[in-house]
């Protein structure tokens, strides 16, 4: 196992580094520690006491600081009172145990400027992740288990059993702390453990075999979807400010649309059953309907799908006849006083108003239902609604809409259209300038 290791770990460990290995004083951690010291990899050792287990807890903090004072190896202890932690969070102990020790290893590595964190983690630990992650109900990256190395963590033992890890330290004669929790199989991992993994791993002398083999394969399946998949991304998914834009055509009578639905959506919090809904909604889609998940809306437009920020509710703003800048959601305006006659600015973004027939102070807010306004070039009212659905406003930017209003009259919908009573003539003699930074 050692010659093994050694090869392994040339891709794993930098010579002239040191790094932290995470230490509980069991069999995995105190094999891995001892391989570490027979390769001549550089490492300090960190402790969690979870204060869980009584004398038994303080018995494997005694046992993993003897050995590391026995080899010279620098020692880091942490007491954490886990109860009270999960209790205070409202999650499991196992949960909070988990958050406890990573957090309290990212802390000593980044403190003590270590170039990694060494996990313990095996094979067989590996196959119960895997199978963990099935029973939960999992798509195809569930099935990767755990990486050899992701970010700063390390796991050098992942290609090793647990019955090679148990007659390595056999051979060696080497001793380690037992804990007595791990042959209680009220715990889901426990019972993969000690019931159900070995039943399934006795139906077929390959089993094991056979199995690291197929979830090796569905992988690299994975990852090649991966790449595909951005590139099915870059081809039809459009970007435009803080929206994005998916043509229905895109994903319609598409193989597999739920999943890539859901890969388009995930990093926004939306899970595999929405994708499946929006998936089955394109079957007839009905332009309104929206899908929430927190923080994020995806809207059915006329002809596409729009994934964008959940709009703030925007409290209205008072705007004097000093005022000099204003600051909204969509951007700064600086508000600049002019004498007519003036270049005009056409760009919709901007307004240039009759100061003289506005009355202050300005009120900015988003439009409501009902509201109405003369577009410029226009003798008639028109309701804000309609002029949206004119000018193929999508559903999911006209809740962010706005509107400044002089008295009862609104004089401009902000980076769309002044309103034709509002604007400038040669009877004006100063102007109110909107300028966007």
């Amino acid at each position: 196992m050692l010659d093994a290791f050694q090869f392994q770990s040339q891709t794993l460990f930098d010579p002239k580094s040191t790094y932290l290995l995470a230490c509980s004083g069991g069999m995995d951690s105190m094999c891995l520690a001892t391989l570490l010291i027979r390769s001549g990899i550089s490492f300090e050792i960190a402790h969690v006491n979870f204060q869980l287990r009584g004398k038994e807890s303080e018995g494997d903090r005694q046992f993993v600081q003897t050995w590391s004072e026995n080899h010279e190896i620098p020692f880091h202890l942490e007491h954490a009172d886990t109860e009270a932690v999960a209790e205070a969070q409202g999650i499991s102990i196992q949960m909070a145990a988990r958050e406890i020790r990573y957090r309290f290893f990212e802390k000593i590595r980044a403190d003590r400027k270590l170039n990694g964190i060494i996990l313990a983690h095996h094979q067989d630990d590996q196959l119960e992740t895997i199978f963990l992650n099935l029973l939960r109900g999992t798509g195809i990256e569930g099935i990767y288990g755990m990486a050899e190395q992701k970010g700063w963590l390390i796991r050098p033992l992942l290609p090793f059993s647990r019955a090679e890890i148990e007659a390595f330290m056999a051979a060696n004669q080497l001793t380690w702390r037992e804990d007595c929790s791990n042959v209680k199989d009220e715990y889901k991992r426990n019972n993969l453990r000690i019931n159900a993994l070995p039943a399934i791993l006795g139906l077929e002398a390959d089993a094991r075999k056979n199995l690291l083999t197929s979830f090796s394969r569905l992988k690299d399946t994975g990852r090649a979807f991966s790449g595909l998949f951005d590139l099915w991304k870059k081809e039809n998914v459009r970007e435009d400010s803080t929206y994005q834009v998916l043509p229905y055509s895109a994903v319609q009578n598409q193989p597999g649309a739920s999943t890539l639905l859901y890969f388009w959506l995930r990093p926004f919090g939306f899970n595999s059953d929405q994708a499946h809904s929006i998936a089955h909604a394109l079957d007839r889609p009905k332009p309104g309907t929206v899908f929430k998940s927190t923080g994020y809306l995806v809207h059915f437009d006329r002809e596409e799908l729009v994934l964008s920020p959940e709009p703030e509710i925007f409290e209205p703003l008072y705007v004097d006849d000093k005022a000099i800048d204003i600051q909204l959601p969509e951007g700064d305006y600086q508000v600049i006083r002019q004498d007519w006659p003036a270049q005009l600015d056409r760009n919709p973004l901007h307004a240039q108003l009759d100061a003289s027939r506005l009355e202050f102070p300005l009120e900015i807010r988003s439009w409501r239902e009902g509201d109405r306004f003369v577009p410029l070039g226009m003798n008639a009212k028109k309701k804000i609604s309609d002029y949206l659905i004119d000018i193929k406003m999508p559903l999911a930017k006209k809740k962010s809409v706005k509107v400044l209003v002089s008295g009862e009259e609104i004089a401009w919908v902000l980076g769309l259209r002044i309103a034709d009573w509002a604007k400038c003539t040669p009877a004006t003699q100063r102007i109110l300038y909107f300028k966007k930074r």
